[in-house]
């Protein structure tokens, strides 16, 4: 088990799974990021007792099989799962997907920038309060960082 805890990011969008890596990778994010394509292939990356708890989750909202709000409600009534943290992660700015999610207890929701500078800041802003919290690391800044 690694000693850093991994970023579980659950999305079915291969494009939006790229950025969202190259941007924890450009914020200089240690943790591993360990991706899941949809809610079942995460419930059962979650469910293995071999995997690393991950730090926190970043999820997406609209996939196929199962969706994030159908994985965070059977995420909250598993007294194993209940506890991880879970940041949504979608492009939906739908009152209702947001109410749905913050009424599963998500730690945040962040609206998928088209502007990758702009989707950079708000990933930095989730990574800051993780680091502050101790579940995630970052690498020290430089003069010449990107933020």
């Amino acid at each position: 088990m690694s000693l850093l805890k991994p970023i579980l990011l659950v999305e079915d969008d291969v494009v939006d799974a790229a950025t969202s890596k190259q941007a924890l990778q450009d914020i200089r994010v240690k943790n591993p990021v360990i991706h899941k394509m949809d809610g079942e292939e995460a419930l059962e990356y979650l469910r293995d007792p071999n995997n690393d708890r991950p730090a926190f989750i970043l999820l997406d909202l609209n996939m196929p099989r199962l969706n994030g709000i159908e994985l965070l409600q059977i995420m909250k009534a598993d007294a194993e799962l209940q506890h991880i943290p879970v940041v949504a992660l979608t492009v939906s700015k739908y009152e209702q997907d947001k109410l749905d999610t913050f009424n599963f207890g998500v730690a945040g929701y962040v609206i998928k920038a088209v502007d990758y500078d702009a989707f950079l800041r708000s990933m930095d802003i989730i990574i800051q309060y993780w680091a502050w919290n101790g579940l995630v690391e970052k690498e020290k800044e430089t003069d010449n960082a990107r933020l």
